[in-house]
């Protein structure tokens, strides 16, 4: 089959949706199809900009190229899940959250204070419910993105799970006195909790802080909420790094810390299960929940004492904290994770 795989880009950023479109490109491949990714670049300030991109997808023809059929489409994210297509199915990364569970939170507010922002999430909400059942299947990453669909947009979905980039290359290794938090620094990933967590540790609790910052006045800010509290020489940022840094920095971490807001789904979690480390996340993480359990690490309420607690539960029981890593990737094992079958079930 000839196959296109529609999603957004915003350029000089990469994440994990970028990782997720070219995983899913290269199983397509290895499956015998053709298969290409195509990136619609995505502004979404000020508010209104929106709706010149959702027109825009809508006005795409996709259906050949070259004067070749494209067999399937296959839309990941808002808006380019818009592009209409005769033979389409959706993998829903997330949909536009400021218009859903993010409108009115703390953490992104750019688009209720905007003077059209109620009625550009009108515009969003009303697409999102009406197209996005047109499609022959609809999946998402997880449970918590179906959850959403179907809360906010009355659309039925099923979750369907992915391995993370370079699965087969994570391992555990031996405990060493540091936790390890590998995520873009930005305030939806709420490295500040973590850090306010550990001024109310009983022991020396060291933490890495591993990604660059969305803004660089972030990382400004946390290194000086850091010095107030006394706590900013138990902290390593390390900016950026590379892969083969970070797999190593999960093998020899005592647990691995990730506290967002609600997450879509997370690499991270799931690097920690294949690393054999123990997780600690928040009750409103979303994502991680859906893979954790008090046999695999620690779910608690986002405030800095629990999540002090924890750190000192294992930091203390070092024991626990390896029998929690290997019950952590017993259980990835058996949740049948891989791309053989995210296509199997994309192409059905």
């Amino acid at each position: 089959m000839r196959i296109l795989i529609a999603t957004v880009k915003i350029p000089f950023i990469r994440g994990g949706a970028e990782v997720l479109a070219e995983g899913l490109r290269a199983a397509l491949k290895a499956a015998g199809h053709q298969a290409e990714v195509v990136e619609i670049p995505f502004k979404w300030y000020p508010p209104e900009k929106i709706l010149d991109h959702m027109l825009a997808c809508r006005l795409l023809d996709l259906t050949e190229s070259t004067g070749t059929k494209v067999d399937l489409l296959i839309g990941l994210k808002f808006p380019a899940y818009l592009i209409p297509h005769p033979n389409k199915v959706l993998w829903v990364l997330h949909q536009h959250r400021q218009a859903y569970d993010l409108w009115n939170h703390p953490v992104a507010r750019d688009m209720i204070l905007s003077p059209n922002g109620a009625e550009v999430r009108d515009a969003i909400t009303e697409a999102d419910s009406r197209l996005l059942p047109e499609s022959k299947g609809v999946y998402t990453i997880s449970k918590n993105v179906s959850s959403r669909m179907a809360r906010f947009c009355g659309v039925e979905s099923k979750p369907l799970y992915h391995p993370p980039p370079s699965a087969e290359k994570f391992a555990g290794r031996a405990a060493e006195d540091y936790f390890f938090f590998p995520s873009r620094l930005t305030p939806i990933k709420r490295q500040i909790i973590v850090i306010q967590a550990l001024a109310h540790t009983r022991n020396p609790v060291r933490l890495c802080l591993a990604g660059q910052p969305d803004l660089p006045s972030y990382l400004d800010e946390l290194k000086a909420a850091a010095a107030k509290l006394g706590v900013l020489n138990r902290i390593e940022f390390t900016g950026g790094i590379g892969e083969e840094d970070k797999i190593d920095r999960y093998a020899r971490c005592l647990g691995v810390v990730f506290t967002p807001v609600d997450e879509d789904y997370g690499y991270i979690t799931l690097e920690a299960m294949l690393s054999a480390k123990p997780v600690i996340t928040c009750t409103d993480s979303g994502g991680p929940n859906e893979f954790l359990d008090a046999s695999t690490g620690f779910v608690v309420e986002p405030e800095p004492a629990r999540l002090a607690a924890a750190l000192d539960e294992l930091w203390e029981n070092r024991p626990s904290a390896q029998r929690m890593g290997r019950q952590a990737l017993e259980r990835y094992h058996s949740m049948n994770i891989g791309w053989p079958h995210v296509v199997t079930t994309l192409l059905a």
